[in-house]
């Protein structure tokens, strides 16, 4: 039983630090490449070999520091339950101490290759798949990483209230009030994408189905934590994916891109089960994304899918008018049938 709880941490720490590391290394490996052609074409020509083992070695030397500084210790502090840090449990510092030393630089990063393209008129790299691809994969790794260690990976078990989903798709009817039956529990838009903490959401209504179908019945909140949180992402993907357009990313476009798409990366801080999630789901994504993607379409056409757009607008509204307007007189018309 040792052994395998020592596996598991070490495998956990292991994706962790590669989701730390190697989207760094990427992209500053892709940035040191367009620095060397725009050395080697200036006039007169410098030496572009210099520049770029410069950024590499740069790059080492972030990593290493970072890792030894701040990295280590602050896990430390984390298994030594610290209690400025995890006395309340509702941030994730492990999330955080990544989206501030890994996503934040390399989103720098992917603006800097942007304008240093622009101001030498070159169109060599617009960072299309890989890098890209690998710093929002590491964020979805560090995501289920945070949210299933504390879950058995073996055998049938219970999660723990940290290993639950972002959304409550799963949850009863009868957990939402204007419906017969509801417990009381208040409903909120967002509650989509953060009232999942209890673990009945898995239990409020087991499967008694015994045909010949059951095994399409089988669900694990283990499993679902996977699911859940490659789609908690997709919006944000989405975005970034635009600035990868040519169009759009050689162009001032991509800073409001990525400094809105890394503010949508802040939410991963809070826990999944937080009431917070709801409205900063709307202030950090719905919202900014909203006015972002109107802009995009009215300058470049429909380089993002007005699905997205009209996503963003809706759960916007929603968000209004079910957590605010329907408290207002007007709106409350319960008593017209009592």
């Amino acid at each position: 039983m040792g052994s395998g709880r020592t596996l598991k941490f070490a495998l956990c720490e292991v994706l962790q630090f590669a989701g730390l590391s190697v989207p760094l290394f990427i992209v500053m490996q892709r940035f040191a490449i367009i620095v060397a052609k725009v050395k080697s074409s200036a006039q007169p020509p410098g030496d572009g070999s210099t520049a770029y083992w410069l950024i590499v070695a740069s790059s080492i030397a972030y990593v290493t520091s970072t890792a030894l500084l701040v990295w280590v210790p602050m896990k430390y502090m984390v298994f030594m339950k610290k209690k400025f840090l995890i006395r309340r449990k509702k941030w994730r510092p492990v999330a955080l101490v990544y989206v501030i030393l890994s996503t934040l630089p390399c989103f720098a990063f992917l603006i800097a290759s942007s304008e240093v393209q622009i101001n030498n008129n070159m169109k060599h790299d617009t960072f299309t798949e890989l890098p890209v691809s690998l710093v929002l994969f590491s964020l979805i790794c560090i995501d289920i990483v945070e949210r299933i260690r504390h879950c058995r990976l073996t055998g049938q078990g219970e999660c723990s209230p940290q290993c639950t989903l972002h959304n409550a798709s799963h949850k009863s009817l009868t957990e939402f009030p204007g419906i017969p039956g509801n417990s009381g529990r208040p409903f909120s838009i967002s509650g989509l994408s953060s009232r999942s903490a209890s673990t009945t959401a898995y239990r409020i209504s087991p499967y008694a189905y015994t045909g010949p179908l059951r095994l399409l019945c089988a669900s694990d909140a283990r499993a679902d934590v996977f699911v859940d949180s490659f789609m908690f992402w997709m919006d944000t993907v989405e975005m970034v994916r635009v600035a990868g357009h040519p169009s759009v990313y050689f162009s001032g476009w991509v800073f409001p891109i990525y400094i809105f798409s890394y503010m949508s990366c802040l939410r991963l801080v809070v826990m999944p089960h937080s009431p917070l999630l709801s409205s900063l789901g709307v202030v950090l994504q719905d919202l900014p994304f909203l006015f972002v993607r109107i802009g995009l379409i009215a300058f470049f056409g429909f380089v993002t899918p007005l699905l997205y757009l009209m996503k963003n607008l809706l759960v916007c509204l929603a968000f209004v008018y079910f957590n605010f307007m329907t408290k207002l007189r007007v709106f409350n018309t319960e008593r017209m049938f009592f």
